[in-house]
């Protein structure tokens, strides 16, 4: 096939296909006409590669972490996954400050993802996610669905109201904050 076709099937320019084809990421060879055909490879009997990822918000559920892990494993096992990396985050949901997911993300090499809630992974954008990950032959799994319609209505609701109040009070306490310290650098100008 040429590099081409190839580019368009596997959703990538035909730069980066160029450049692949260059570094020897892909085989095949150039034709006396210029075309760079594409030798069609064995299909490799890929092994999946699964990721379980546990969050909790705060390090007062740490607790709740560990039996978050605990549940996700006896799942894995049910379904006869073989677990290759376990991610455990503790960080809020409400943010993009999830460093460890998004390492996870990145390893193109994980097949697929198993969560226990949606809003463990992300509080907004699973579907954008769960596309993504899809167009790369990768898989998000959650432990937990929602039942119903109503019941993934009422937790985005929950959601989406989780986080305005998490902003409220996180302004209202850094307002506090800035008026306690501006306070004790006036007192300590009033001492000298």
């Amino acid at each position: 096939m040429k590099l081409s076709q190839y580019a368009k099937e596997q959703g990538i320019s035909y730069r980066t296909a160029f450049r692949w084809w260059q570094a020897g990421q892909i085989k095949g060879y150039q034709a006396p006409s210029g075309t760079i055909i594409i030798t069609p490879e064995e299909p490799l009997s890929q092994v999946e590669k699964v990721a379980i990822y546990a969050r909790v918000s705060t390090r007062e559920r740490k607790d709740h972490l560990e039996r978050q892990v605990e549940r996700l494993r006896s799942y894995c096992a049910a379904k006869g996954y073989q677990i290759s990396l376990s991610v455990k985050e503790i960080a809020p949901g409400v943010n993009d400050s999830c460093p460890k997911l998004l390492a996870l993300l990145k390893d193109t090499s994980v097949t697929r993802i198993v969560v226990e809630h949606r809003d463990r992974l992300t509080r907004f954008g699973f579907p954008y996610l769960e596309t993504l990950l899809e167009m790369q032959g990768r898989t998000i799994e959650v432990m937990n669905q929602a039942e119903d319609e109503k019941e993934d209505l009422m937790a985005d609701l929950t959601a989406i109201l989780y986080s305005l109040t998490a902003r409220m009070y996180g302004q209202r306490r850094a307002k506090r904050k800035t008026a306690k310290i501006l306070q004790q650098l006036e007192a300590k100008d009033e001492e000298e």
